[in-house]
């Protein structure tokens, strides 16, 4: 079933539903009034008959007279007298008896007077039933007949005017349908429109100041983080097959060289495959790195409490032994929320970028403290137009496309500081150069424990 019939039928529901409690209760209190004004009019009959016999020494058990006692269905009731022993007597010229329960009990004082309901002779009466003088008790009955007769007409008023109000819900519950769920429908085309187009550029409608105006700007906004993603996609890979291609073709020629030339000078060809070598090195590299990229845009890390001077130590020891440089260390106990592996990454992306910008002699400053990494290089620092760009995936200053480098490594600095909450910027330094800091948020360090007392002999 659609929402939309869900809520014609709701709607239509509820308006039955009122209108038939109202409907009823109103049935309730006319037929109560009703029957009170009949209770009223046996009162004040069953009074009469309490005035006369108290002005009369014996009720007139023998003979009623006709025009005090009409017959059954009569506008004036129809009367009969019980006795204490439970005997009935009737008006003169009337054979039809009423029911006697409870009269005896009221003729010998044992019960109050009390109204009741009963069908005699075909006729549905209301009777009362009250005390006399002497132990006699008095029935009064008046059909119910005009009663009757009216409340079926209301009753079939009341259903067909619940019909056509039923009929009405069902028609008002379409149309407010139809009017709440027209921009759910029209979000739905659009939707439906854009994803068998395939493009991302087109918008729903979001004047609207409702949920479903907010609903439509969710939409929007989770389109153009659709469209930023798959052009950020394409880009990589575009980007991905020219930096891929500049090192595959160069390895090629090489190969293609030595294979054409079979005569060739044993040093020319070591030359050749040493570059060779070198491009598919950078081209392996190139490729690891990539992995990472993809890797870390769904790649869930195992944080733990993690020491980022022991990782900072680590890394630079490495680094050391890969660029014999020197390094200026300045450590600081620091404990970080992260994965030790992808921190030891992003540190040595760190090192390696300072080792290949700082001239061939100079120190290469690492500085560890309250969560931050700081690297300082002495190069000859980064462009103005450069810095909005610098960890972007494959850019690469106008500076740094003569030398070896795909530019992704900065890139996959600020993805894992990202993964772990923390940033990376970069900043000129006094003196000349360039000093990259990673931060992180920091945790508080375990207490050390206690040291034992000595023991002493």
């Amino acid at each position: 079933m659609s929402l939309r019939s869900r809520l014609t039928l709701g709607i239509a529901g509820l308006l039955t539903l009122a209108i038939a409690g109202a409907f009823f209760a109103a049935y309730v209190v006319v037929r109560n009034e009703l029957h009170e004004e009949l209770d009223s009019a046996l009162r004040g009959r069953a009074a009469s008959f309490v005035r006369f016999g108290r002005t009369t020494p014996r009720p007139p058990f023998g003979g009623v007279p006709r025009g005090t006692a009409p017959p059954l269905g009569g506008a004036a009731g129809y009367t009969q007298f019980v006795r204490a022993d439970g005997t009935t007597v009737l008006p003169s010229g009337e054979h039809v008896r009423l029911p006697t329960t409870g009269a005896q009990a009221v003729a010998t004082g044992a019960r109050g007077p009390f109204f009741s309901t009963a069908t005699v002779a075909g006729t549905h009466l209301r009777i009362y039933t009250t005390r006399l003088a002497g132990n006699n008790a008095l029935q009064i009955a008046r059909p119910l007949t005009e009663i009757d007769h009216s409340l079926r007409r209301i009753r079939e008023l009341f259903g067909a005017i619940w019909l056509a109000v039923v009929l009405a819900a069902a028609a008002i519950g379409l149309f407010v349908s139809r009017a709440v769920l027209k921009p759910v429908r029209r979000l739905t085309e659009d939707a439906e429109r854009i994803a068998a187009t395939g493009d991302l550029r087109e918008r729903t409608d979001q004047s609207r100041s409702d949920e479903l105006g907010r609903l439509a700007v969710a939409f929007n906004t989770m389109l153009d983080a659709l469209a930023r993603s798959v052009s950020a996609q394409r880009q990589l890979v575009a980007d991905a097959s020219h930096e891929l291609r500049t090192p595959l073709a160069t390895a090629r020629t090489n190969l293609e060289v030595i294979e054409l030339h079979g005569e060739m000078d044993a040093a020319e060809r070591s030359r050749i495959l040493a570059e060779a070598i070198d491009e598919l090195r950078e081209m392996t590299q190139l490729i690891e790195e990539l992995v990472d990229l993809a890797r870390g845009d769904v790649h869930v890390l195992e944080t733990q409490p993690v020491r980022l001077d022991l990782v900072a130590e680590e890394a630079v020891a490495a680094a050391a032994r890969r660029h014999d440089r020197r390094f200026e260390v300045e450590l600081e106990e620091t404990v970080v929320e992260g994965s030790p592996a992808a921190l030891g990454r992003a540190i040595s992306n760190l090192l390696d970028n300072a080792a290949k910008w700082s001239p061939s002699g100079t120190a290469i400053d690492v500085t560890v403290a309250d969560g931050a990494v700081a690297v300082r290089d002495r190069g000859p620092g980064i462009a103005e137009e450069d810095v909005p760009h610098l960890f972007d995936r494959f850019y690469r200053a106008a500076d740094a496309r003569t030398l070896p480098g795909s530019g992704l490594g900065l890139a996959i600095v600020r993805q894992i500081a990202e993964a772990h909450g923390g940033t990376v910027s970069v900043e000129p330094a006094d003196g000349g150069g360039s000093v990259f800091t990673l931060r992180l948020p920091p945790v508080p360090a375990p207490a050390p424990a206690a040291a034992p007392e000595p023991v002493r002999a």
